[in-house]
């Protein structure tokens, strides 16, 4: 039986993310946790404060615009939500944890990008939240541990009865908890609602003056035409203005980078730089995500049927396979950034010029080692779909600590190659 999806709106269920609050919170003075709107940070963040400072409400904001420092009065853990309708109560935090860094004081959450605040370098710590991944929608209870995986010591086994309906579903559904019990046009309209408040309101709050919404939008759709590509920026430009002579300049492009980024709404995977081995052809693009698949398929306007019968977006972006296989893609990178964040990891991909090899996923360890992971829409695996972890671990040797395909099978197992088969759906912290 597939996992039956959580409510979440009954009672607060613990996320990954908790068990590394859980652990540095005890001990730092200041948290941030950083993310988009709509993933959970004030609930999670509720779970472990006495007090709260709600400072999108106007009467509270206004007292704490009088006097920051008023909240050092607050009993301790404090939320301090929306932190950044008064900047100057970050500054206020630092001050007070420079007199006393005591851990478990102060915990922010925020949504939008500012730059007049000092650095919170040694007293505020950042910690990314990203939507639902799908073990947190829907948590196996049997798969493989990718912490084992990380460390070398995985046991690769387990069913799963997750179909390629089921992930196609889940791409639609999305992982922001207050619209996970919606369904059809309802939870349409919502996400359309919320990709309307990024252009009409989150940009211009960020101080973009966002003078035609439909060009935003336009390049919005074009960037998610490009999910799981490294198309330049250029070509996202071109198809975003598709029909239009006269391209927008470079420099009007850019702000919609830069503050979509700092806003968490672009999560672009970075370009793996090896720092101590002979790959020295690798190229230094990002590959293309938003952060949620969801946001993607809709702002293309394709549903989950329509996915799985391989309709994909008008923008012409080139890609290699389906628009499905990008969007399953970026749904197995929630859970991969989620879960290795966990363990103190990072996440790349690797591309060579020219693109004569591929590896989705380059997770690396404090050390060096790296495991590889692809990411296949494919119930089986051949040879061709692990042949990238092939050369990269004999380009690697013993730095490399294990290769992975993800793929949306029945059963995890290992070939006689040694290669990890994991089902996405049996991926687990």
């Amino acid at each position: 039986m597939v996992a039956k999806a959580i409510d979440f709106r009954a009672t607060y269920v613990r996320r990954v993310i908790d068990d590394e609050l859980d652990e540095l919170f005890a001990q730092l003075p200041a948290l941030l946790l950083d993310g988009p709107k709509g993933v959970g940070k004030t609930s999670t963040a509720t779970q472990r404060c006495r007090s709260i400072r709600r400072l999108d409400v106007p009467a509270e904001r206004e007292i704490v615009q009088a006097d920051p420092a008023i909240i050092g009065r607050d009993a301790a853990p404090l939320l301090i939500d929306e932190w950044q309708r008064v900047p100057e109560v970050f500054d206020a935090v630092r001050r007070l944890v420079d007199v006393d860094p005591t851990g478990g004081r102060f915990l922010l959450t925020g949504s939008a990008p500012t730059t007049q605040t000092h650095s919170g370098a040694g007293r505020v710590t950042t910690l990314r939240m990203r939507p639902l991944c799908l073990y947190e929608r829907r948590p196996a209870s049997e798969g493989v541990s990718f912490r084992t995986l990380l460390a070398g010591s995985a046991a690769v086994e387990g069913r799963s009865e997750f179909t390629l309906t089921d992930y196609a579903e889940e791409i639609g559904a999305g992982g922001f908890p207050a619209m996970r019990h919606l369904s059809g046009r309802p939870r349409d309209r919502q996400l359309d609602s919320y990709i309307d408040r990024i252009v009409d309101h989150d940009l211009p709050e960020a101080g973009f003056n966002v003078r035609r919404p439909a060009t935003v939008l336009a390049w919005l759709r074009a960037y998610a035409a490009a999910t799981a590509t490294t198309t330049s920026w250029d070509k996202i430009r071109d198809s975003a203005t598709s029909g239009i002579d006269d391209k927008p300049a470079r420099t009007t492009t850019q702000p919609y980078i830069e503050l979509l980024t700092a806003l968490r709404i672009l999560d672009p995977i970075p370009a793996w730089i090896p720092s101590n081995n002979h790959l020295n052809s690798l190229t230094g693009a990002p590959k293309h995500h938003l952060v949620d698949p969801a946001l993607a398929a809709r702002l293309v306007r394709v549903s989950a049927s329509q996915l799985l019968t391989g309709a994909g977006p008008s923008a012409a972006i080139p890609r290699d396979g389906t628009f499905l296989g990008g969007l399953f893609e970026s749904l197995a990178a929630l859970s991969v950034r989620t879960f290795a964040q966990n363990c103190d990891a990072r996440v790349s991909h690797l591309r060579t010029k020219g693109g004569r090899h591929e590896v989705d996923f380059v997770v690396e360890v404090d050390g060096g080692g790296v495991v590889a992971i692809e990411v296949k829409l494919s119930a089986a695996v051949n040879d061709t779909h692990v042949s990238h972890l092939h050369w990269l671990r004999g380009e690697l040797g013993e730095t490399c600590i294990d290769a992975v395909v993800l793929n949306t099978g029945p059963e995890a197992y290992r070939r006689r190659d040694g290669i990890a088969v994991v089902p996405l759906a049996l991926l687990l912290p």
